[in-house]
């Protein structure tokens, strides 16, 4: 019942309230007012498909945490949720400097995640870890390709794509160090797939 109360609150302060960062947010009050409509439109795009990332994380590590028996690992997974609020709202905020909107399917993208994460966890502790493996490293070369697509003097957006791969590399070293067992390729090339659909669709919508 708790682990079922927390997954819900987790939920419900994910998509409706405003996320509140421990950290700094990289970049802010960075000059960004020599964005052209068009390069300010793409930006608001790709922090976007950014910010459903967040929502996917917070939804994963909360499920991932929830089906663990290991109460260690427990903490590992809520410490790593935690963190990466400071990327759901640095991204939230960054968009609404854009004069973006979040994506209009991201209870989807949550419930999607979430349920992911429960069967990672319910495959074992190893294999749990190891979805965070092969999730952080996917996201790591995601966030790379978006520095490559930001505008050059799009600084506090950059700032903030640069901090959150670092961080993602660092997740991702941390489950590999708890014990995390390698995924097969088939479930990897499944995994980018999916990853492919839900960033394309979120650029969008």
């Amino acid at each position: 019942m708790d682990s079922l109360m927390t997954a819900a609150d987790a939920a419900l302060r994910t998509l409706f309230a405003t996320p509140h960062a421990a950290r700094p947010r990289p970049g802010a009050g960075a000059d960004e007012t020599r964005l052209e409509p068009a390069q300010r439109q793409l930006a608001g795009a790709l922090m976007r498909v950014n910010h459903v990332g967040e929502v996917c994380a917070q939804a994963l590590y909360t499920a991932q945490a929830a089906a663990t028996r290991n109460p260690a690992l427990r903490t590992h997974f809520l410490k790593a949720a935690h963190e990466e609020t400071d990327h759901l709202a640095w991204t939230q905020a960054r968009m609404e400097e854009l004069g973006a909107r979040p994506s209009l399917l991201n209870p989807l993208w949550y419930a999607g995640a979430f349920g992911l994460g429960l069967l990672a966890g319910r495959l074992g502790d190893r294999v749990s870890l190891g979805f965070v493996v092969e999730t952080e490293k996917q996201v790591e070369a995601h966030l790379q390709s978006h520095l490559e697509r930001l505008p050059v003097q799009d600084h506090a957006s950059r700032a903030i794509v640069a901090q959150m791969k670092q961080d993602e590399a660092e997740h991702a070293a941390q489950a590999a160090q708890a014990g995390a067992l390698a995924l097969p390729p088939p479930v990897k090339a499944l995994m980018r797939a999916a990853a492919r659909v839900m960033t394309t669709t979120a650029h969008h919508i």
